[in-house]
C-alpha cells in the first residue's frame, strides 16, 4: 500500500517532507513513526497505518511542495505478501498528480515532486482482486459485521475506546481505509459538537469565496468606478525604479495569512468598540500572587498581565453567552466553552494562534503555564492542528511593543478579536478628584452578523469588570 502525504488541516494543500524515521527494508507496526511533515504552521508526525515492511521511499528528505495525498513511500503489508498476484507482479510506482502527466519516470531521490514516477496500472488491479477475494471468503476483522471495513488495528482499538462505530466513519487513507486520524477527528466532532442535531465541526469549512479570493501579491487601487481595480504585478513594478527594490518570495505561512485576512475583510462586516481599563488592582494582585507562587517544581508559575486578560475574556464570554458564537450559513454556531486563542509572533515574520481550551474553568496558574508551553512550541512549529484551530475569540496583545491601541482583523471563523494596548500612567478623574492610574486601552473587533453593538458593549463591560476587580477571577 502507498503511504500518502497526510492532510493535517482543512486548509492544507501541500507540505514539506522534513525527515524520514525509517529506511527501506525496515519492519514497522501500525502506529509506528515513519516520517515528519512540515506545514506552514506545524511539524507533524506520519504513522504507519498497517503492519508491514518499508518497500521503497519515494521522496528524499527535504522535498518541498508535496501535494496532499501524494505517495511518499510504499509499504508491503500482509495482504500483499499473501496474495499470489502481488507476489508475481513488480511493485507499482506511485501516480504523478494529474497536472503533470508528461513527467518522465525518475528515482525519487534524484528528481523533485514534479518528476515523480508514473503509476503501474496493475497496482489498482491487485488491490481490487485482494478486496474481492476477501469479500468472497467472508473475512471480517474486529467484529464489524459481515461487510468488510478497511481500518488499521490502531483505528479499530481507538474506535472501541471512544465508543464509535467504524461503519459510520469515512476513511481518508487509500481505498477508504480508516486510520487513527479519522477516529480522532470523529471523536472531537462528537465531544465539541455545539448542538445535538448539528453536524458542524468546531471550525467550519471556509466559504466558497476562499477559493476565489485574490492572490496575496495583488494590490488594490481605487478606480473611478464603484468597484476596485486590481493592479497586476507588472503594473506595480512599473511604478518604481528597477534598482530601488528587491523581491522577497512569499513563504507558505505568509500566503495563508494574506488569504485568510483578505477573506476576513472582504466577507466579515467589521465594527469596533473601545474601552479603557484601570489596571492598578490587577497589578497589585499579580505582584502578590507571584510573590506567593512556588519558584520550582510542577506547581511553579509566574503570572503575566496577559494571563489575566485571557481569563477575564473567558469569563466575560460566559457572562454574555450570545457573544460566544460564530457565523455559518446554516445558523449561528453558539459555543459552550470559552476557547481563547492567543496571537504569538514568530521569528522571521508570521504568527500562530494557539488555543487555551475551556479557559473559563482553568486557574490563572494553569492558563499561564499552558500559554507558555503553547507559545514555545508555536515558535518552533511543533503544534498539532487541534491546538491552533477553532477558538471562540482571539487575544492580540501588542502592549509589550509600546502600542497604545490598535484595531485587529478578525480571524475566521471567529466573530471577534480583542486588541490590547499597553498599560501606562494616565491622569483620570476618580471620586470627583484628579488621580494618576495605570490604564490599558482595548479594542474589540466584532462580526456584525453575529454580534450587534449593544451585545458587544455588554461583552466589553463584563471584561472590564473582571479586569478592574481581579478577585472575581479567583472564585
Amino acid at each position: 500500500m502507498q503511504i500518502l502525504m497526510p492532510q493535517l488541516s482543512p486548509t492544507m494543500e501541500e507540505g514539506r517532507l522534513a525527515k524520514w524515521h525509517v529506511k527501506e527494508g525496515d519492519a514497522v507496526r501500525s502506529g509506528d513513526l515513519v516520517a515528519e511533515v512540515e506545514t506552514h504552521k506545524a511539524t507533524m508526525e506520519v504513522e504507519a497505518a498497517e503492519d508491514g515492511v518499508i518497500e521503497k521511499l519515494l521522496l528524499a528528505e527535504g522535498t518541498d511542495h508535496v501535494p496532499v495525498n501524494h505517495p511518499i513511500a510504499l509499504l508491503r503489508v500482509e495482504d500483499e505478501v499473501a496474495s499470489p498476484a502481488a507476489a508475481t507482479k513488480p511493485e507499482p510506482e506511485p501516480e504523478t498528480p494529474a497536472s503533470r502527466p508528461e513527467a518522465e519516470p525518475r528515482a525519487p531521490s534524484e528528481a523533485p515532486i514534479a518528476a515523480s514516477p508514473s503509476t503501474d496500472v496493475t497496482a489498482e488491479a491487485v488491490l481490487h482482486r485482494i478486496a474481492e477475494q476477501i469479500r468472497r471468503n467472508g473475512r471480517s476483522r474486529g467484529g464489524d459485521g459481515g461487510a468488510r471495513i478497511f481500518a488499521s488495528p490502531l483505528a479499530r482499538r481507538l474506535a472501541r475506546e471512544f465508543g464509535l462505530e467504524l461503519g459510520t466513519l469515512a476513511g481518508s487513507a487509500p481505498h477508504g481505509r480508516i486510520v487513527k486520524a479519522d477516529v480522532e477527528r470523529a471523536a472531537r466532532d462528537v465531544v465539541r459538537k455545539p448542538e445535538p442535531a448539528a453536524a458542524a465541526r468546531p471550525e467550519p469549512e471556509p466559504p466558497e469565496q476562499a477559493r476565489v479570493a485574490p492572490r496575496p501579491q495583488e494590490l488594490v487601487a481605487r478606480g473611478n468606478g464603484p468597484e476596485p481595480q486590481r493592479m497586476s504585478d507588472s503594473q506595480v513594478l512599473a511604478l518604481y525604479r528597477p534598482d530601488s527594490y528587491e523581491i522577497i518570495p512569499h513563504d507558505t505561512m505568509r500566503k495563508i495569512i494574506a488569504e485568510r485576512l483578505t477573506l476576513a475583510k472582504q466577507t466579515i462586516p467589521h465594527f469596533y468598540l473601545a474601552i479603557d481599563c484601570d489596571l492598578d488592582a490587577l497589578l497589585a494582585a499579580r505582584a502578590r500572587l507571584n510573590a506567593l507562587a512556588p519558584k520550582e517544581g510542577p506547581r511553579a508559575f509566574k503570572l503575566s498581565v496577559n494571563d489575566f486578560i485571557v481569563k477575564a475574556m473567558a469569563m466575560a464570554l460566559q457572562t454574555v453567552p450570545a457573544a460566544n458564537a460564530s457565523w455559518t450559513d446554516q445558523g449561528i454556531l453558539r459555543h459552550r466553552a470559552s476557547d481563547i486563542a492567543v496571537a504569538v509572533a514568530l521569528e522571521g515574520g508570521g504568527l500562530h494562534t494557539p488555543v487555551i481550551r475551556d479557559a473559563e474553568i482553568k486557574s490563572l496558574s494553569e492558563i499561564s503555564n499552558e500559554i507558555r508551553d503553547l507559545a514555545a512550541r508555536a515558535r518552533s512549529k511543533r503544534l498539532a492542528p487541534h491546538e491552533y484551530q477553532g477558538g471562540s475569540t482571539t487575544i492580540s496583545n501588542l502592549g509589550m511593543y509600546g502600542i497604545d491601541r490598535f484595531d485587529a482583523v478578525i480571524n475566521p471563523p471567529q466573530a471577534s478579536i480583542l486588541a490590547v494596548g499597553r498599560g501606562e500612567k494616565r491622569p483620570i478623574v476618580k471620586d470627583d478628584a484628579l488621580k494618576i492610574a495605570t490604564v490599558m486601552s482595548v479594542t474589540l473587533s466584532v462580526d456584525h452578523r453575529v454580534i450587534d453593538g449593544a451585545l458587544g458593549a455588554e461583552l466589553l463591560a463584563a471584561f472590564k469588570a473582571h479586569i478592574e476587580d481581579p478577585v472575581t477571577m479567583l472564585v
